[in-house]
Parts: C-alpha cells; sequence; structure tokens
C-alpha cells in the first residue's frame, strides 16, 4: 500500500515596528497562538528597526494578562538578514527600504500605541491578524 506525505510549507510573516518590543511582539504572539490553535502553516516572528533592548514591562504584563510569557525576551533588529526569512512583511509604520528585499509588504501604521493604551492596540492588532489569518494565501 501506498502511503501518501503530504508537507505544508510554512508561510513566514515578519512583524516589524520601531522599537521591536510592543506591538510587532504582540503581533507575532498572537499569531503564532492562532496557528497552532487551527493548525495554520504560519509562523510570525518580531523585530525592530531600532531595537529596545528589552521588552517594556507594560507590554509583558499586558501579555502575561493574555496568557503569553514573553519575559527575558530580546528585540531582534530588523535588517536584510533578519528580514530574509520572511514571506512577507507587516511594518508598524517603519520604512523598511531595501531591507524587506521585494517581500510583500503591508503597512498598520494607524495602531494605537501600545505605550497609551495597551487595550487598544490589542484590539488593533488582534482585528488585523484575525483578518490576516482569514484571507486566501496568494
Amino acid at each position: 500500500m501506498d502511503t501518501l506525505k503530504t508537507t505544508r510549507t510554512i508561510r513566514h510573516i515578519a512583524f516589524v515596528c520601531l522599537h521591536g518590543s510592543a506591538k510587532s511582539v504582540i503581533a507575532a504572539e498572537y499569531l503564532n497562538r492562532v496557528a497552532a490553535k487551527r493548525g495554520l502553516a504560519l509562523h510570525a516572528f518580531s523585530a525592530g528597526r531600532e531595537p529596545d533592548p528589552d521588552i517594556p514591562q507594560n507590554v509583558v504584563v499586558g501579555l502575561r494578562e493574555k496568557g503569553f510569557d514573553v519575559s527575558g525576551r530580546t528585540p531582534a533588529t530588523a535588517n536584510a538578514a533578519t528580514l530574509a526569512h520572511a514571506d512577507e512583511v507587516i511594518a508598524f509604520g517603519c520604512d523598511l527600504g531595501q531591507d524587506a528585499g521585494g517581500k510583500p509588504q503591508r503597512q498598520w501604521s494607524d495602531c494605537p500605541a501600545v505605550s497609551d493604551d495597551f487595550a487598544a492596540a490589542w484590539a488593533y492588532i488582534v482585528a488585523h491578524v484575525d483578518e490576516l489569518v482569514a484571507a486566501p494565501v496568494k
């Protein structure tokens, strides 16, 4: 009897914000949770154009309340080498220039500041990620 093997290609999404420590982290964590729960072949990572040395406490606490543990994580730098691993790049108001390497890009630049209102930023990001995973892959 022949056995059929199916391989799924994982689509990698890079979320980029200025400091790589708030909006992009929230988006990547949430997308990875949704993908795991739904069995979707998606993986997200976060990075920043000017990364902070660590994730701010309000983000750590806000995400902990949502069931995510990002304590001790260090934001990555968004550059050509980091973004080379992405199939698509979603930026929160950052100009990626040539670093995106011609990959498809989206801008979610109207996201509220996490430092001003975690709940509003969370709601914005969750809604956009839910739309992203519901849309067919082109």
